[in-house]
């Protein structure tokens, strides 16, 4: 059972990520005390099934006694190595080998971070390696995308396009510029394919055109899908459209497939599906299923290769303590072989049923939009189908979904605009997809009698 000494420690110490302080004082703590397959038990002895397997990162589920084994043999044989003064370890090289060997593409050069927001840090600072090694410093302008998530980092989180990111910080700086979302569900432009394409097109030269020439531009970044976003789909061969376009004008394209890396939308990597292949790629979370930190940044042939030359005999001044970490990289090795021993097509089956599922739902008098692919999706609730009315503030949807979900036995993203997210482990059996699609509807059904929202249907 869960002490209230323990709640009152993590009032008194805990500083939570992307929490209200003062809100979290006041509600407390929620302790998760351990994990199997595609279910977390809390502290109070309360099952549940992670919808959203953690942070979108236990992809290969909880208890895999393979990764707890490799974890484990590596902590008794070398538990640190450092990258610098030219050593390494065996686990290290091994996965950089084989990612490099799965990546799309050229992209056979890997540097490993501890997680998804150092790895965006990581590109620009190559990126603007890359640049004034090409004789080009004034290409130092970066666009991204509204409602896109690139970490929370100092720089990373001007990139990111989420306001909660940016206010009291400072961000972002003047450099780092963002075009409007494919959305399809609210594009300004309908839900046609073709013309969100072109809309997005157009949005980006303007972008460019507006900064001063694609000659001022060093790169642009995208999410297969946009994740913290609100799991945003774009149509079929938008990111091969975007990534056309940026090498068209001398722009480094950056895929950021921290969420959607490792099966999450079904292969390996989501660019394989999209037919893309990027300047760079980030990587995180599912690397190491989430039982370990771990992030990588793979780099092109041509990226690196410039990089290294400009350098010469100098040493490129990018590191960390922790990067190529071995304990890390034995599990990632791990992870990679569940991956492709089952994991991916158990995904692939199980987010069939979970899409299947969920559009099974649309009917419901709150049930906007439902988008997703693979084990990636999302349910948008409105209070006018038509117009395509959010829940209104006042029935605090993210908050109050979220403890309706957990009340049920389930795990999700309840975002503030009524989004509901789903990133399920790719372990999940038919039983668990199924608790998950129960569950969700009785939530729904649950949000559908707030006081709150019948005000604002009405």
């Amino acid at each position: 059972m869960l002490s209230n000494s323990l709640i009152e420690l993590d009032r008194a110490h805990l500083v939570h990520p992307v929490a209200s302080y003062r809100g979290h004082e006041k509600a407390g703590v929620r302790v998760i005390a351990s994990g199997a397959g595609a279910t977390v038990t809390d502290a109070a002895g309360r099952q549940l099934v992670d919808g959203f397997a953690g942070l979108w990162c236990v992809n290969a589920g909880y208890g895999q006694q393979s990764l707890i084994d490799a974890a484990t043999r590596q902590m008794q044989e070398l538990p640190y190595a450092t990258g610098y003064f030219g050593l390494g370890s065996e686990p290290a090289i091994r996965l950089a080998a084989a990612l490099a060997e799965r990546a799309p593409g050229d992209l056979n050069h890997v540097y490993f971070t501890l997680g998804g927001s150092d790895a965006v840090d990581s590109t620009i600072r190559f990126i603007r390696y890359y640049w004034l090694a090409k004789g080009q410093p004034q290409r130092d302008q970066f666009i991204s995308i509204e409602q896109g998530y690139h970490g929370s980092s100092t720089v990373g989180s001007g990139l990111t396009a989420l306001p909660a990111f940016h206010a009291g910080f400072g961000v972002p700086f003047d450099w780092q510029h963002k075009i409007p979302s494919h959305y399809a569900y609210r594009n300004p432009v309908g839900n046609d394919a073709d013309a969100i394409i072109a809309a997005s097109l157009a949005a980006l030269d303007a972008k460019i055109a507006e900064i001063g020439g694609p000659e001022r531009v060093a790169a642009f970044y995208a999410e297969p899908i946009q994740g913290s976003g609100g799991v945003l789909v774009p149509p079929d061969g938008w990111m091969k459209a975007m990534c056309d376009r940026c090498r068209s004008l001398g722009i480094l394209f950056v895929a950021d497939e921290v969420i959607t890396g490792f099966g999450r939308t079904g292969p390996l990597f989501a660019c394989t599906d999209d037919g893309v292949v990027p300047d760079m790629m980030t990587t995180a979370k599912g690397l190491t299923s989430g039982y370990v930190p771990m992030g990588a940044v793979f780099l092109s042939d041509a990226v690196y290769d410039t990089i290294a030359d400009a350098a010469g005999s100098s040493a490129v001044g990018h590191g960390y303590t922790y990067s190529a970490h071995p304990v890390s990289a034995a599990v990632g090795l791990a992870a990679l072989r569940l991956y492709e021993d089952s994991l991916l097509a158990n995904g692939a089956r199980a987010g069939a049923r979970l899409m299947a599922g969920l559009h099974a739902l649309r009917d419901h008098p709150l049930v906007g939009d439902v988008r997703g692919r693979g084990m990636l999706a999302a349910i948008e609730l409105v209070v006018d189908k038509e117009r395509k009315t959010p829940l209104p503030a006042a029935a605090e949807p993210s908050r109050r979904i979220f403890d309706r979900a957990w009340n049920n036995g389930l795990v999700i993203r309840a975002f503030a605009n009524g989004v509901l997210g789903y990133a399920p482990p790719l372990c999940c059996t038919d039983d668990d997809i199924d608790a998950i699609l129960e569950r969700t509807a009785q939530t729904l059904d649950q949000t559908l009698d707030d006081p709150d929202v019948r005000r604002a249907m009405r």
